[in-house]
């Protein structure tokens, strides 16, 4: 009867370890994982960062290896396209600095001959894009400045177009 302790033993800690290690690669990138933001001298007055990656297989996977990096001086916000399938599950993210002219169709699309449907959004602040869009009510646009000099209407029927053009330009 002692000799099959070890046994056990193992077997629960190994159990364990491994009920760990999906916990840990199935989760989402939330504000907790940004430990602490060194300040630094930024490169041009009201300078940001966004979170950056493209084609990353999910939302983590982006913000984890990300670079730190600041935003050019001509990018006002920060940019989301989320590719899901249909079941809702990421099949792709890309993050990035943007212009006003990039974040006029947010929104969400079905991209319909596979059943996959594509969000994106735009956000203005400092490394706004944690999370991403999953649906027409996080697909928005949010700025904390008037739109007032910009005579454009915000028109989320044409991201379907946009979105569309952006994939089949990755498979030619």
């Amino acid at each position: 009867m002692m000799e099959s302790w070890p046994t056990v033993a193992w077997i629960l800690l190994l159990t364990s370890i491994a009920e760990r290690l999906k916990t840990v690669q199935s989760r989402d990138f939330t504000m907790k994982d940004i430990v602490l933001l060194h300040p630094s001298t930024t490169p041009h007055p009201g300078g940001f960062k966004c979170f950056t990656c493209r084609d990353a297989a999910d939302n983590y996977e982006c913000n984890r290896w990300a670079p730190d990096v600041y935003c050019p001086k001509e990018a006002r916000y920060c940019y989301t396209l989320h590719l899901m399938d249909r079941h809702g599950d990421s099949v792709s993210v890309t993050k990035r600095c943007a212009a006003l002219k990039d974040c006029l169709f947010t929104g969400c699309a079905d991209v319909t001959e596979n059943g996959r449907q594509v969000c994106s959004s735009c956000c203005e602040g400092n490394i706004c894009n944690v999370l991403v869009p999953r649906n027409q009510s996080s697909a928005v646009f949010s700025s904390t400045s008037p739109l007032v000099s910009s005579g454009r209407r915000l028109r989320p029927a044409v991201l379907l177009i946009t979105i569309i053009s952006v994939l089949t330009a990755g498979q030619v």
